[in-house]
């Protein structure tokens, strides 16, 4: 599985890097087909508030992408929102997909 944090108007730290990849490591556990996580981030600047848009991109197995996306004044919020989404998702997928199977 592969995790690519990707910055839009903001440098990735190794500290931001480390906390979006330790959040994608925990979508793992509602879905065994996850093969690859993107997080795009985004930061904007409207009169003088500052925001950071996240989209997180999942691929799975048999499946269309997962996309997700959270907005906060904070980054690691946004990040953490995000996942919640993404965790979410995936969790009704794979309800689906045993519901379909039995």
């Amino acid at each position: 599985m592969r995790t690519e944090v990707v910055g839009r108007q903001i440098d990735i730290t190794p500290s931001i890097r480390e906390h979006a990849e330790q959040k994608a490591e925990k979508l793992l556990r509602f879905f065994d087909g996850v093969q690859q996580i993107e997080f795009t981030i985004t930061q904007q600047t409207s009169k003088g508030d500052e925001a950071f848009d996240v989209e997180l991109v999942v691929a799975v197995t048999g499946h269309d992408d997962f996309v997700c996306h959270a907005k906060h004044a904070d980054l690691y919020a946004a990040i953490d929102g995000a996942v919640q989404k993404g965790s979410r998702s995936l969790a009704e997928h794979k309800d689906r997909v045993k519901q379909h199977k039995s």
